[in-house]
C-alpha cells in the first residue's frame, strides 16, 4: 500500500511511523521549508501519552520535557494572587503527564520515522483526484505521484480538506479568541519564572512565561477578538493588545521577534460531519481540532494519528478501515470540544468576578476531591 500524507506536523508524523513501521510506502508532504520552531508549551498527557508509550517515544519525550512545578496567576507588580500545582494535576491523570515544547514533540517523532520514509519539505497538493480504487495527487512543484490513499494532516487550515471537502468557513467554528507564541532573549525574566509557568491574573487577555533549557523564555498569549480575521502585522498587534499590562510584559514585549517568528492564530474548532471521502481521510487537526481550550489537540493528533494506521493495518480494505478509525475516534474528540467550549469562562475570565472565581477555585484545588473535580473541568472525562 502507498500512502501520501499532506503535513509533517504531530498526527502526520505519528501516523507515517506506525504505517512505515508495518513495511508500508509512505510519502510526507510540508508545505513548510523546514521543521516549525514556533510553538508552545503543552501538557502532553491522555490517549496521546498511551499511544507514544505503544511506540516506544516515551523516554526521548521526557528527555526534551522539562520539569514544570506548576502555574502561577500574578498581579501588576508580579504578586501571586493564585497558582496550581502540577503534581496534584499529574496524580489525577496518574502521573503520565509531559510538559514539552510543541516542536521538541515534532522531533521526536520525525526522529522516529523508519529511513524509507519520503519526507518532502516545501511541497504541498494543488489538486486531487479522488477515484474509487486509488487517489492521484498533484503536487506545486508540477509532479504527481499516485496512491492507495491521502491522509490530509494539515492542520486547522487544511489544504486537503479545502480541495476535497469544500471551504474552511463550512467547517471551522471560531470561538472569540486569538492566541500567540514566541521566544526570546532575556536572561532577568529567564530567571524571574525559572521552573515554573507564570501568566498574568487579567480579564480578557493573558500573557504567560517560561523559561526553556537554552537560556531562552518562551511567551505564550491569548486575548479575546470578537474578530476571527489575524491582523496584518502580529508583532504590532501584540504590543497593542498587551502593552497595557504590568509585570514583566513590557520586557517580553520589547523582545517580541518579527513577524515570520510568531506563532499566531485564532482560536477555533473544526467540526466536518464525515472524516473520509472515497480515498482521502482527515486526521488531526484537519478535522476535529479542538482549541488550546481543550489543552489536548497534540494528544488526540498523535493518538489519532497512530488509531487510523492501526486500523489499516488490521482491518480487511482501507474503507473499511477508514469507517473503523472514524467511529472509535469520533466521540472522543467530540467529548473533548465540548468540555473547551464550555470552560471558557474558566480558561480566560471575561469579568473580575469570574477572576475571583477562578482564583477560588484554584485554591480549594488542594482538597483531595476537589483537585479531581477542577482536573476533570479542565479536560475532560479521566
Amino acid at each position: 500500500m502507498r500512502v501520501v500524507v499532506c503535513g509533517a506536523g504531530i498526527a502526520g508524523i505519528a501516523f507515517a511511523v506506525r504505517l512505515a513501521d508495518q513495511g508500508e510506502d509512505v510519502v510526507v508532504l510540508e508545505r513548510a521549508p523546514g521543521p516549525r520552531t514556533q510553538g508552545y508549551m503543552i501538557d502532553f498527557f491522555g490517549p496521546g501519552h498511551d499511544a507514544a508509550r505503544r511506540m516506544g517515544l516515551l523516554p526521548r519525550l521526557h528527555e526534551l520535557g522539562y520539569r514544570i512545578e506548576g502555574a502561577s496567576y500574578v498581579d501588576e507588580l508580579g504578586r501571586v494572587r493564585a497558582s496550581m500545582r502540577f503534581t496534584r494535576f499529574a496524580r489525577a491523570i496518574k502521573g503520565q503527564l509531559i510538559s514539552i515544547m510543541r516542536p521538541d514533540l515534532e522531533l521526536a517523532l520525525r526522529e522516529a520515522l523508519p529511513p524509507h520514509v519520503d519526507l518532502r519539505f516545501g511541497t504541498t497538493v494543488v489538486e486531487v483526484d479522488n477515484r474509487p480504487d486509488g487517489v492521484r495527487v498533484r503536487l506545486d512543484d508540477g509532479s504527481a505521484l499516485d496512491a492507495d490513499l491521502l491522509v490530509g494532516a494539515d492542520g486547522i487550515h487544511s489544504t486537503v480538506r479545502e480541495l476535497v471537502f469544500g471551504a474552511e468557513r463550512k467547517f471551522l467554528r471560531y470561538l472569540g479568541f486569538h492566541t500567540a507564541a514566541f521566544t526570546f532573549d532575556d536572561p532577568e525574566v529567564h530567571a524571574a519564572v525559572h521552573g515554573g509557568f507564570c501568566l498574568t491574573d487579567t480579564v480578557d487577555r493573558q500573557m504567560g512565561l517560561y523559561s526553556l533549557r537554552d537560556g531562552r523564555v518562551a511567551t505564550f498569549t491569548v486575548h479575546r477578538t470578537a474578530d476571527p480575521s489575524p491582523p496584518e502585522d502580529t508583532r504590532a498587534a501584540l504590543r497593542q493588545v498587551y502593552g497595557s499590562l504590568g509585570w514583566l510584559v513590557p520586557r517580553a514585549l520589547a523582545k517580541c521577534p518579527p513577524p515570520s517568528e510568531i506563532y499566531y492564530d485564532q482560536v477555533a474548532q473544526i467540526e466536518v460531519p464525515r472524516w473520509s471521502k472515497g480515498r482521502v481521510v482527515l486526521v488531526g487537526d484537519a478535522c476535529h481540532a479542538v482549541s488550546l481550550l481543550a489543552g489536548q489537540g497534540a494528544s488526540l493528533g498523535l493518538a489519532g494519528g497512530h488509531l487510523l494506521a492501526e486500523q489499516l493495518r488490521s482491518t480487511a480494505t482501507i474503507g473499511e478501515a477508514l469507517e473503523s478509525y472514524e467511529r472509535l475516534w469520533r466521540p472522543v474528540v467530540e467529548e473533548k470540544q465540548r468540555v473547551a467550549r464550555s470552560g471558557t469562562k474558566w480558561f480566560l475570565p471575561d469579568s473580575p468576578l469570574r477572576l475571583r472565581g477562578r482564583r477560588l477555585a484554584l485554591r480549594l484545588a488542594h482538597l483531595p476531591i476537589v483537585d479531581r473535580l477542577v482536573a476533570t473541568a479542565l479536560v475532560g472525562k479521566l
